[in-house]
């Protein structure tokens, strides 16, 4: 064997080394990552587009409304028609039982069928004189009901109804978008559940249409956030208009959190982003805008005053009375901010606090008055939204997943805050526009947890979550102890052990895993019918009862409710849960009325703690008010006392007792809070020769006319506006009218009597209140009384010598 010694020229390689490469180093495999808590879904195949593709759209629309996405199990589309259907059904059991519900909206409507101009403008009344304190598009479904079917209460509440399955329907198909059918049907579920939705959406008041529009820019940014649509988020910002027209800065809560959250996750460059929620500012202005350019621009004599606002400006009424006066309380020509208390009422130190409107604070959505109506699934949305937050940080910032996170804990966490701080006028039925997202938040989160149920620790967020829903809703149960009792222990106890079962599931799993799939299966079913039963309950509750007036609450009564309609047994003097407010009644178990339960003047405001929040402002505790002393409580269609209201309290033909100014046992103030119960007498008076007038008679707040216009069909001037505080006319304005011959009737009382403002001028030292004043006492002192029923009447055609 022989060896060479030959080596290559420095800077050559070995021939033979291209031929040896040096050998590979092994590395360890990466461990295999865990399945992403929200794995990305595939998204439905668009269609054609264009006007070409519509036909066949149409066509094939009930195939693929049957069958929809082409992904989905089969059970996916019959289980969400069967809750569309049951929504539906439960949304419209009983619905004429609330008569006009709130009379206010109902007279509007009723005037929108006589008179497209009335229509257009949404007025109180065909003759045109003021508007409803809202924009009128709310209005405009239920008028065009009205003109279809004909004027009743099916017709003007069915639309809203039919609103509540839609908004449904709209839920499911946001939440389905990025999280499987489960995700959406919860979603849905916990919506149509919700109590105060099942009140609202079977109520007249702006809160239906507002919801729906609110849920449709989610959709709609959703989409746009998809693949950075400038079309979806225009769509965006058309929606955000019409509910501008529907409850003006109302729509607005969420529009900030949506705007930052496009331009954070969608997926283009910055700049184009801004240019896109510019371009969506711009839609939202012309949407919203175009109505209230025509009324800001018409001449006054061209159109009806503008309800609410103290200088008939739809302007000042958007950013004063509706806008940032319900936030800082600053609110002119309000029972909150514009009215005074009676002269000579002496209350206790900080019984004005929050005018009345309850504590403000982090917690005054979980308060006794509020939580029933809708923090039911409220501790479990926020868990579930740290959750999503948590799970999809590191996911890519276009990630979908944690936009919708993005979209709907904005939506919560914005509106929560405004409603928990804002101390100017707050009803607890404001909460509904928080239902839509807390019904997401707990579709999404429950969606990413179930499917992860497998790895311990998602199991115990999971249970824990449960365990936290099952023990507040004890607690929820707890404050209508009379209510359901058992109920409470069995949502308790069903929670907890459904919470204790997902987690012995995992470890039964382990040794069988067909045993721990039964397992969690009847722990799921267990634990839904657990965090449902106390809401569910509420919301039966509810459809079964009648609502009327201006303040309405879901459920049954509550201990130690705060602020007028806080529960059945009445808060602050109100008799009733807010369903059917009576005048006069007792202030109830919870309820505070004025100390000692004496209202001024000698009145009986309800009787109340001594020391408390004054009565509420009682309905009879003022001058001009109706019966005195009675409790007037009306629960499923039984009355109790002279001053009670039936289930037709509100009905053309009416008949009931009544002080001064023909109050009759609805509302309170004077008629401002529910309107007034109108004799078959009354009701015949006003119909004679009233085509001869422009309005069969004039009378002070929009509550009270309401309830002679719905009696007679035929127009009736509210002076004042729904406070009767509003300047809309003045006393030559008003003498000028009755020298036309245009107005027939004045029927005496209204709602400026509620805040001292009698014909006498007692506590009435501002303009808007001195105004309505003057016309009562120049009517009293140049026509003569006659008494109707249990109204005083004046003849304007017929004045005294």
């Amino acid at each position: 064997m022989t060896t060479t010694s030959y080596s290559p020229p420095a800077g050559e390689p070995w021939p033979e080394a291209a031929n040896f490469p040096p050998p590979e180093v092994p590395q360890p495999a990466p461990a295999p990552d865990p399945a992403p808590l929200f794995p990305e879904q595939p998204l439905p195949p668009a269609g054609p587009t264009g006007p070409a593709s519509w036909s066949g759209r149409l066509r094939t629309l009930p195939a693929r409304a049957w069958r929809g996405r082409a992904d989905d199990p089969r059970w996916v589309r019959p289980a969400l028609l069967g809750l569309l259907a049951a929504t539906a059904v439960l949304y419209l059991w009983g619905l004429s039982a609330s008569g006009w519900a709130n009379a206010f909206y109902s007279a509007a409507v009723q005037a929108g069928t006589q008179s497209w101009k009335a229509f257009f403008f949404g007025s109180s009344d065909a003759g045109n004189f003021i508007t409803v304190d809202k924009p009128p598009m709310s209005l405009w479904p239920m008028a065009c009901s009205a003109r279809i079917f004909g004027l009743s209460s099916w017709s003007l509440l069915a639309p809203q109804a039919l609103m509540g399955s839609a908004t449904v329907g709209v839920l499911y198909a946001t939440v389905r978008r990025r999280f499987s059918p489960l995700g959406g049907l919860l979603a849905g579920a916990a919506l149509a559940l919700t109590p105060v939705a099942a009140l609202m959406f079977r109520f007249n008041n702006p809160d239906a249409l507002l919801v729906l529009l609110l849920t449709l820019t989610a959709y709609g940014l959703v989409r746009a956030i998809e693949t950075a649509s400038t079309r979806w988020l225009l769509f965006t910002g058309a929606m955000f208009g019409f509910a501008f027209l529907t409850k003006t800065l109302a729509a607005f809560l969420i529009l900030p959190a949506f705007a930052v959250s496009y331009l954070v996750v969608a997926p283009t460059g910055f700049w184009r982003r801004v240019r896109q929620v510019l371009l969506a500012g711009v839609a939202v202005v012309v949407a919203g805008g175009w109505w209230v350019a025509v009324v800001e621009l018409l001449p006054a004599s061209a159109r009806p005053y503008v309800g609410g606002s103290q200088d008939n400006s739809f302007l000042s009424l958007t950013f004063g009375y509706n806008g940032l006066g319900r936030v800082n309380g600053n609110e002119r020509g309000s029972v909150g901010g514009g009215g005074r208390l009676p002269a000579g009422l002496d209350l206790p130190a900080g019984a004005m606090r929050n005018r009345g409107w309850g504590q403000t604070g982090i917690t005054r959505l979980f308060g006794s008055d509020i939580g029933g109506q809708i923090a039911w699934l409220m501790p479990a949305a926020l868990i579930l939204l740290l959750v999503g937050l948590w799970a999809t940080r590191r996911y890519a910032r276009t990630d979908t997943a944690r936009a919708a996170f993005l979209v709907w804990g904005g939506w919560l966490i914005s509106t929560a805050l405004i409603f928990s701080f804002m101390s100017g006028i707050f009803h607890q039925y404001y909460t509904v526009a928080l239902a839509p997202a807390v019904a997401a938040l707990v579709g999404m989160g429950v969606d990413g947890l179930w499917r992860a149920r497998h790895r311990l620790p998602y199991a115990l967020v999971l249970a824990g979550t449960l365990a936290v829903t099952a023990v507040w809703a004890f607690v929820l149960l707890g404050r209508s102890s009379d209510f359901l009792p058992w109920l409470r222990w069995a949502v308790l106890a069903g929670g907890l052990a459904a919470a204790a079962a997902l987690v012995a599931g995992q470890f039964a799993g382990k040794a069988s895993g067909r045993v721990g799939a039964r397992i969690a299966s009847v722990a799921g079913l267990l634990g839904l019918a657990a965090a449902f039963g106390g809401p569910a309950a509420y919301a039966v509750d509810t459809v079964g009862t009648a609502h009327n007036g201006s303040i309405i609450t879901a459920g049954p009564s509550v201990k130690g409710a705060f602020g007028p309609g806080g529960g059945r047994h009445g808060a602050q003097g109100f008799a009733g849960n807010g369903r059917v407010f009576a005048p006069g009644g007792q202030g109830g178990q919870g309820g505070q009325g004025f100390p000692g339960g004496q209202a001024p003047h000698g009145q009986n405001g309800g009787q109340g703690r001594p020391g408390g929040f004054p009565g509420g402002f009682p309905g009879g505790g003022f001058p001009g008010g109706g019966s005195a002393g009675t409790n007037g409580r009306h629960e499923r269609g039984t009355t109790t006392g002279p001053g009670a209201i039936d289930p037709e309290g509100m009905d053309p033909g009416s008949t009931g007792p009544g002080g001064p100014g023909g109050m009759g046992g609805m509302g309170g103030m004077g008629g401002l809070l529910g309107g007034t119960k109108v004799s078959d007498e009354a009701a015949a008076l006003l119909k004679e020769n009233a085509d001869h007038y422009t309005w069969a008679a004039a009378t002070t707040g929009s509550q009270n006319a309401a309830s002679y216009q719905l009696a007679t069909s035929k127009p009736v001037m509210a002076l004042g506006g729904f406070n009767g505080t509003d300047p809309s006319l003045s006393l030559s304005g008003f003498q000028q009218y009755v020298q036309e011959g245009r107005v027939h009737w004045y029927i005496a009382g209204g709602a400026h009597r509620a805040f001292g403002g009698g014909a006498d001028g007692n506590g009435a030292d501002d303009k808007q209140q001195s105004e309505t004043a003057q016309i009562e006492a120049w009517v009293t002192g140049h026509f003569t009384a006659k008494t109707v029923g249990s109204a005083t009447f004046y003849d304007l055609t017929a004045p005294t010598s």
